[in-house]
């Protein structure tokens, strides 16, 4: 099982809702976000050592990031790591790292998961996840890890399953996209709805029998390179084929349309990590509530995150539920509740203060 078990490592996003510390040039999952001396993208890499060999880990990221996992990563060949000319969400980003694999090894079961997420139960995310490649291998399932709420987060997709206590794999029900406060206070009151971790099990022969009946149009367009992957000519077909391919994710194409989707319900310490809220969340507060990372001194302030360079010292006095985020050269002061504006702080930079600022 072991052998026949492949990870595929989203990495191509540029972590948006991070801005300022989440950058165009070198996006979170390329940070150290959490101090441990391993980036997202390494830590994400370790995760799975003792789930399949490191030959069969594969990372998608955007071209311009291809110097950046090979320092992060060496370990890697240059056939693991996939260039996309462009993004284009999820669901192409999947598809090619589905044919190229099912080329390698049709009987391929492969687990697909962002680079940039949280998983501090180690031990349990091993277990589950070889529970979940286990029933991929023997069934026609698409799987999902299922995260139980512990709040009614506007920021997460939920997930309803049919609660058949005899099954550890539920059958989904519905898919939600970010409901509003309310929904999601009823949703996680209901206790049959879980967190959409984004994380995917299923066997390469099934995702693709599902592109073919949810997403045809891309898998005309990936089928016709079949013969060169795995080859020289792969990168050239790759940059054709994505401008053909249009911005779809794997929730929305298929996931949420197909009748074999199952979930797997896993305490596994789980955060996205999307947001400067859900850093403050999984990280230790001080007496005062506050989470900082950098050369601070902090005087009557309360819940707030900071998060600077650390030759630089900081002094705050009189915050409280703030953001304070400072990298390269830009510093963001920011309300935590209205962290959303972020995404729109950093297209009005772009647009106002130029390239450099993004």
């Amino acid at each position: 099982m072991r052998n026949n078990t492949y990870v595929v490592i989203m990495a191509g996003g540029i972590g948006s809702r991070f801005w300022p510390f989440s950058r165009t040039n070198y996006p979170k999952q390329f940070h150290d976000v959490l101090g441990t001396g391993e980036s997202m993208l390494q830590m994400t890499m370790n995760r799975f050592r003792d789930i399949c060999p490191i030959e069969n880990v594969f990372v998608v990221t955007n071209k311009d990031y291809k110097t950046l996992v090979q320092q992060q990563l060496p370990e890697l060949s240059d056939n693991q790591i996939l260039l996309e000319p462009v993004g284009r969400n999820t669901a192409p980003c999947i598809a090619y790292a589905s044919y190229k694999i099912a080329q390698l090894n049709p009987d391929a079961n492969l687990v697909v998961t962002p680079s940039d997420h949280v998983v501090l139960k180690q031990d349990e995310f091993t277990h589950v996840i070889k529970e979940a490649v286990e029933a991929a291998a023997k069934d026609d399932v698409l799987i999902t890890l299922g995260i139980t709420p512990s709040r009614p987060d506007t920021g997460y997709g939920y997930i309803q399953y049919i609660n058949d206590e005899s099954q550890r794999i539920k059958k989904v029900k519905t898919f939600t996209e970010k409901p509003n406060l309310e929904l999601a206070q009823m949703f996680m009151d209901s206790g049959d709805f879980v967190w959409n971790s984004g994380i995917f099990i299923w066997n390469v022969q099934s995702i693709i029998r599902a592109f073919r009946q949810q997403l045809s149009e891309i898998t005309e367009i990936f089928e016709e390179g079949t013969a060169v992957m795995n080859t020289p000519e792969e990168q050239n077909f790759i940059t054709k084929a994505y401008s053909h391919c249009r911005n779809v994710s794997i929730d929305y194409g298929i996931m949420e349309k197909v009748d074999n989707v199952f979930v797997l319900l896993a305490d596994i310490g789980w955060s996205d990590l999307g947001t400067w809220n859900s850093l403050y969340t999984i990280n230790e507060k001080d007496a005062n509530g506050n989470v900082v990372d950098g050369e601070v001194m902090l005087y009557d302030t309360r819940n707030c995150i900071v998060k600077t360079p650390k030759e630089r010292l900081v002094v705050l006095q009189g915050l409280e539920d703030y953001i304070v985020a400072e990298y390269d050269n830009v510093l963001m002061i920011c309300k935590k509740g209205e962290e959303q504006k972020v995404k729109d702080f950093m297209a009005d930079a772009k647009s106002k203060k130029g390239p450099d600022y993004i």
